[in-house]
C-alpha cells in the first residue's frame, strides 16, 4: 500500500470530486461529511508523505508501470511533500469554514473544491512538463467555477479578467511546451535536464525562447509585476473559503519556477543555466514595492489581504532571485507561514464583514460588533504575523531572508523588505483601529458566528505561533529541501537509473 501513497493526493480528491459532482443522492450534510472527511484524509496522507521524504529519498510513481522518461510519473521529494502538506492543511481550514453556509450559496461547491485540490497536488507532484500543463488546466477550470460560486456582479467582472488572462497564459504554456519538445525530444523534466547538457548549439536559441515563455507563464501564475493586476480584484471578490484556498495558487507558480529552473536549467545546462535569474531578482523587488503601496491604499479589508498576498509573492521571489541554498530555505519557511496566515485572514475578513452588516469589509466606522473582542484578538494576531513582527512566524521568515542576502544584495533587499513590513503594519493598524476601536458607539450589531467559521479560521491562524514553536525542526527540513533542490542529479538518477539513461 505504501508504494501507492504518492498518487493518493491526486486520486483521493479526484474520486471524491467526481462522486460529489455526479451523485444526486444525499443532502448538504452528506456532502459536507464527504468533503471534510476527504480533506482530513488528505492531511494524513500528506503527513505520511512528508515523513517518507524527510529521509532524503527521491521516489516516483509510474502510472501504468510505464517507466520514465516515457510514462507519466509523480515525483516525491522534500519540496513537493512540504507543499502538498501545506495545501492539505489550508484546504482543511477552508472546507470547515465553508460548512457554515458558504457551500450552500451555489451548486457543487464541495465537488469543485476537491477537483481544485487534485489540480494543485498534481502540479506539485508531477515530473513532466506536459502534465504540469494538464494539472494547471484542471486547477484553473475548478477555480473559474469556484470564483463565481454564489454569483454577483463583482465576481462576474473579476472572473472575466481572471479567465481571459489565464486562457492566454495556458495558450503560451502550450506553445512553450511544444517548443521545448521540438528542441529536446522529451517532456520529462529529468530527461530534459540530461539532454540539455548535450544540446547541439543550433538548438540553444529555440530552447531559450521556450524557457523564457515558460517564465512568463509561471510569472502570470505567481502574479509577479507586471502580470499581477488580475489578482487583487479576483481574490477580493471570491467567496471567503475560495479566496483562502487561492492563497496557495500563487505558490504553484513560484514552485514551478523553483522546480523547472533548478532541475532543467540548472548548472548542467551550460550556457542555458540560470535563465531566470536576471529577471526574477529585479521583478521581485518591483512586485514587493508596488504591492506595499497597494496595501497602504486599500480601503477594503478583503482587498488589503489580497495585496498582502502580493507582498508575500514579492518576498518569496526575492528568495528565488538570490539563488542560494540559504535563501531557498528561508523562502520555504516563509511560504508555509504566509500561505496559512493570509488564508486565515481571508476567512477572518469574512467573519468581520458578516458581523458589521451593511458596512461589510469596508474600512469605515460602524457600530460595535457583538463578538468584537474575540475578532479583534484574532485580527491582532494575524496582523502581527503577516506584517512580520516578533514574536510570530513572519518575523522569523523575514529574518532568515535578510540573513541570506549577500553584501551586494543587502542594499536593495534590506530597506525594501523592512519598508514593506512597516507599510503593512501601518495599514493593518489603521484598519484595526477603524474596525474595532473607533467603532464603539451605539448598540452592538451582528449575530453569533457559527463554530465552523471559528474552527476553520483558528486552524489557519494558529500556524503563526506553531511555526515559532517548531521553528527548529521546520527550518532544518526547509534547509534540507533547499539542499536537495540545489542538487538536481539526485532526481535525475532516481528517475532514469532504471532506464539506463543517467550519465
Amino acid at each position: 500500500m505504501t508504494q501507492h501513497l504518492i498518487i493518493l493526493p491526486v486520486v483521493l480528491p479526484l474520486l471524491t470530486g467526481l462522486l460529489l459532482l455526479t451523485s444526486r443522492v444525499g443532502g448538504t450534510r452528506l456532502k459536507r461529511l464527504a468533503g471534510v472527511g476527504s480533506t482530513l484524509a488528505l492531511v494524513i496522507v500528506a503527513a505520511l508523505l512528508l515523513a517518507r521524504a524527510a529521509g532524503g529519498e527521491v521516489a516516483y510513481y509510474a502510472l501504468g508501470d510505464w517507466q520514465p522518461p516515457f510514462g507519466i510519473v509523480m515525483v516525491l521529494d522534500r519540496l513537493s511533500a512540504l507543499l502538498v502538506l501545506v495545501t492539505a492543511v489550508l484546504a482543511l481550514g477552508c472546507v470547515i469554514f465553508a460548512c457554515a453556509g458558504d457551500d450552500e450559496k451555489g451548486s457543487n461547491f464541495h465537488g469543485l473544491f476537491q477537483l481544485q485540490l487534485m489540480g494543485i497536488n498534481g502540479a506539485f507532484l508531477t515530473g513532466d512538463l506536459f502534465n504540469l500543463f494538464v494539472f494547471f488546466e484542471v486547477l484553473l477550470l475548478a477555480s473559474y467555477a469556484l470564483l463565481l460560486h454564489g454569483g454577483g456582479k463583482a465576481r462576474i467582472q473579476a472572473a472575466v479578467h481572471y479567465v481571459v488572462l489565464n486562457l492566454a497564459g495556458s495558450a503560451l504554456f502550450l506553445i512553450a511546451v511544444g517548443t521545448l519538445y521540438g528542441a529536446t525530444g522529451t517532456l520529462n523534466m529529468a530527461d530534459m535536464a540530461v539532454r540539455l547538457a548535450e544540446l547541439p548549439e543550433e538548438r540553444a536559441g529555440l530552447v531559450t525562447a521556450g524557457a523564457l515563455m515558460l517564465l512568463v507563464v509561471f510569472g502570470l501564475k505567481a502574479a509577479v509585476l507586471p502580470l499581477y493586476f488580475w489578482l487583487p480584484r479576483a481574490y477580493a471578490a471570491a467567496p471567503a473559503p475560495v479566496a483562502a484556498l487561492f492563497a496557495i495558487m500563487t505558490k504553484v507558480g513560484i514552485y514551478a519556477i523553483l522546480r523547472v529552473y533548478s532541475l532543467v536549467f540548472g548548472e548542467q545546462a551550460g550556457p542555458l543555466a540560470d535563465l531566470d535569474q536576471p529577471w526574477i531578482w529585479w521583478l521581485s523587488l518591483a512586485t514587493l514595492a508596488v504591492a506595499t503601496l497597494g496595501v497602504l491604499a486599500s480601503r477594503d479589508l478583503r482587498l488589503m489581504v489580497a495585496y498582502l498576498v502580493l507582498v508575500s509573492v514579492g518576498t518569496l521571489l526575492v528568495g528565488v532571485g538570490m539563488g542560494t541554498v540559504a535563501a531557498t530555505s528561508a523562502l520555504l519557511y516563509y511560504l508555509v507561514h504566509t500561505t496559512l496566515v493570509t488564508g486565515g485572514l481571508f476567512l477572518l475578513a469574512e467573519m468581520i464583514g458578516q458581523q458589521r452588516g451593511k458596512a461589510g469589509t469596508r474600512i469605515v466606522k460602524g457600530k460595535p460588533l457583538l463578538q468584537g473582542g474575540p475578532l479583534a484578538l484574532c485580527f491582532l494576531g494575524g496582523a502581527i504575523a503577516v506584517a512580520g513582527l516578533p514574536p510570530l512566524s513572519g518575523a522569523i521568515g523575514k529574518a532568515l531572508l535578510l540573513d541570506a542576502a549577500t553584501p551586494a544584495q543587502q542594499p536593495w533587499l534590506w530597506p525594501l523588505l523592512l519598508a514593506s513590513g512597516l507599510g503593512a503594519m501601518i495599514a493593518l493598524s489603521r484598519a484595526g483601529s477603524t474596525l474595532f476601536w473607533r467603532s464603539h458607539a451605539g448598540e452592538r450589531v451582528g449575530e453569533p458566528l457559527p463554530r465552523e467559521q471559528w474552527a476553520g479560521t483558528g486552524l489557519l491562524l494558529a500556524a503563526a505561533p506553531l511555526l515559532v514553536a517548531l521553528a527548529g525542526p521546520i527550518s532544518d527540513y526547509t534547509r534540507a529541501a533547499a539542499e536537495q533542490l540545489a542538487e538536481p542529479d539526485a532526481i535525475v538518477r532516481a528517475l532514469l537509473s532504471d532506464a539506463g539513461e543517467t550519465p
